[in-house]
């Protein structure tokens, strides 16, 4: 993860005080970016309190707003002027998109519209990287992985949303930045796990606060099939491209960002390497809410990511999983959070 390339770069980060914002921002503070972050407030106490401990707000310029918000958002773009664009902000849960389909749809789809504009309008930006999911594909849950070239759907709100951003994100690459004068791409993630989670409705963090109360896991389907990869692993995958694709404009469009295969396992067997890793006595068992959808199964083909980009995993699941319990317990026993994430990410860098 050679990241020489940002040194001096001045960045325009979305979503910082997310669990992926917060690691993405100390990784471009260790490569010596002039970061400027845009995103609304942790949306956790234990987020809000990472970001405390990690004590990266204080290293770059922190800016609370709303992507929804094209004038205050157009207002710091314009004051940063990025050369770099990594938009994460957004709303991630699945269920909360049931709950709140209008805010999601608000935020995953005119709040990237509104950071496309603001890209448009700049005589600065270079490359400009949107995140979006694994989940955009018409998922058909057959045992092979999307590929990039295939139909994109949702069946649930937040699907859908990040589905319509891919469309708004290949629309202003077509009509404004055909030239190659801005590089522009996305990133289509898989499940992502890692210190510094506390998000609702997720399983690793959800298997960490029980464990911690010494309580029973309750998964609700143990039998899902999702792509599992520790957040090191998409994040220096969307620096790379970031930065690659200044150089070569060929490498512009979408990508698959996510695990091999031999990652891909139930939820009942990630719960049994966390509890493994765990330790205590930790278990789990199963316990269906009647809550609304989720895909069975689900897999990514990363075929052009390797072949293009050279790509491979650092941290296969089992490591994966071993690393955030070792950042939970740290957590959980006061240590200091910036030298124990650092020092991971420096043992990721050498592995």
């Amino acid at each position: 993860m050679n990241l020489n390339f940002y040194k001096g770069k001045r960045v325009f980060l979305t979503g910082h005080t997310g669990f992926k914002g917060m690691w993405l921002s100390l990784l471009l503070l260790q490569a010596g970016a002039e970061v400027t972050g845009y995103a609304l407030d942790a949306p956790t106490e234990g987020g809000t309190e990472a970001l405390q401990r990690l004590g990266i707000l204080k290293e770059m310029r922190d800016i609370r707003g709303d992507v929804r918000d094209l004038s205050a958002l157009s207002r710091a773009f314009d004051e940063a002027k990025p050369e770099i664009v990594l938009h994460l902000a957004a709303q991630p849960i699945v269920r909360e998109s049931y709950r709140q389909p209008v805010d999601t749809f608000a935020a995953n789809v005119m709040g990237t519209v509104n950071l496309l504009e603001c890209v448009r309008m700049s005589d600065t930006v270079q490359s400009a990287l949107v995140v979006t999911t694994d989940k955009v594909y018409e998922n058909k849950e057959w045992a092979w992985g999307y590929r990039e070239n295939e139909p994109l759907m949702g069946c649930d709100p937040y699907s859908a949303s990040k589905s319509c951003a891919e469309l708004a994100v290949y629309s202003y690459r077509q009509s404004f930045f055909a030239d190659g004068g801005v590089c522009l791409s996305t990133a289509r993630a898989g499940n992502v796990i890692g210190g510094g989670d506390f998000a609702p409705d997720r399983i690793i963090p959800d298997c960490i606060r029980a464990a911690v109360r010494g309580a029973v896991i309750d998964i609700r389907n143990p039998h899902s099939t999702r792509p599992y990869q520790h957040v090191l692993e998409p994040l220096s995958v969307y620096l790379t491209i970031a930065a690659q694709q200044t150089e070569n404009p060929r490498l512009v469009g979408a990508w698959n960002v996510g695990p091999d295969d031999a990652d891909c396992v139930t939820t009942g067997a990630l719960a049994d390497i966390f509890c493994r890793a765990w330790g205590a006595r930790a278990r789990w068992q199963t316990h269906a809410d009647g809550g609304p959808h989720e895909a069975h199964f689900l897999k990514l083909d990363c075929s052009k990511l390797k072949a293009e980009l050279g790509w491979q995993p650092r941290w296969h699941i089992r490591e994966a999983v071993e690393k955030t319990v070792e950042w939970a317990k740290a957590w959980e026993s006061g240590a200091d959070m910036r030298a124990v994430t650092e020092a991971q990410i420096a043992e990721f860098k050498r592995f």
